[in-house]
């Protein structure tokens, strides 16, 4: 049994360091190049905030969706974001994703002296989070006695245009891929970062051999849930070079990460080539892992899209 093939889109993801004229800019370029996504991480470095950057795009653009990957969950109580996210789909007219996990970089959890739980009890408080977030952005009151969690008579105001809108879930390890697979739209393939920093040992969970195993427990909950045709599968490309000399570009990521050059030329995380090689690498990675909702980086914007212009819809 394979994922069901989707049609192709893309998105980018930025950081809105720099004015609001450089921000504004690059939200229009997206739009404009095709893609049809703009993200933003969510961390308490130099980025600027998501919720006020991603309105900015919104206000910037006409087509353009906006989300998160991700926002953390323990950075706000899910009532505060459910509040954000619907008033930014309310302002948006209707083109808000919402990007959920449970929160994994060491640094911020340290430099904010948030508590940085083990990461059991911050997928646990995840899992609850998104139910409040899903139920507040739903039609009527609520209430809620979770573990992390109470809410008493909620009712979300407002509503969100859509009547919910799309849920993505990126997860390196078997808890979460197994519960986005039951709960979520859109299904993000992730490095394993439990050592809470992108160290030596997250591209030993990049290869193609990781990715087939975590696509196959996403396949078989799916498929044991019913929702094996619901799902749209994400991938965030980090390592993005459109160039002729190909030998070089993996050379490069080898040195940098430390894996053999035929490692990386085969990691779905990896897109290396000319615009058409790559259009021939994301048909082939659909076929075997049915990722169609690409996700490159902000340096990637002009050079990838070719790629975007070839693909997006198809």
């Amino acid at each position: 049994m394979t994922m069901p093939i989707r049609p192709f889109r893309f998105g980018v993801q930025a950081n809105g360091t720099g004015t609001r004229a450089d921000w504004v800019e690059t939200a229009r370029q997206v739009e404009s190049l095709g893609y049809s996504t703009l993200t933003m991480p969510d961390h308490f470095d130099g980025q600027l905030a998501p919720v006020p950057a991603l309105q900015c795009a919104a206000d910037a653009t006409s087509t353009l969706r906006l989300g998160a990957l991700v926002y953390d969950n323990d950075y706000k109580h899910p009532v505060v974001l459910a509040k954000e996210l619907a008033t930014m789909d309310v302002l948006s007219e209707g083109r808000v994703e919402i990007g959920l996990g449970a929160g994994w970089m060491v640094s911020d959890y340290e430099q904010s002296g948030i508590p940085y739980d083990p990461p059991g009890v911050r997928v646990s408080r995840f899992i609850e989070g998104l139910e409040v977030i899903k139920r507040a952005l739903g039609p009527d009151p609520f209430s809620f006695d979770g573990e992390h969690y109470t809410i008493t008579g909620y009712n979300g105001l407002p509503k969100p245009v859509q009547s919910l809108p799309p849920v993505l879930i990126g997860g390196g390890g078997p808890r979460v891929l197994r519960f986005a697979a039951r709960h979520a739209d859109i299904v993000g393939i992730n490095a394993t970062l439990t050592s809470g920093a992108v160290d030596q040992s997250t591209f030993e969970t990049m290869t193609a051999a990781a990715v087939d195993d975590k696509v196959g427990l996403v396949r078989d909950a799916a498929s044991d849930a019913g929702r094996l045709d619901d799902i749209e599968m994400n991938i965030r490309a980090f390592m993005v070079f459109v160039t002729d000399d190909v030998p070089g570009a993996l050379d490069t990521l080898s040195q940098f990460t430390g894996a053999p050059v035929e490692v990386i030329a085969d990691s779905p995380f990896a897109l290396v080539g000319t615009p058409d090689r790559i259009v021939e690498l994301l048909l082939e990675r659909r076929e075997r892992w049915g990722f169609s909702y690409v996700i490159v980086g902000q340096n990637d914007i002009e050079p990838f899209a070719p790629v975007v212009d070839a693909l997006a819809g198809t």
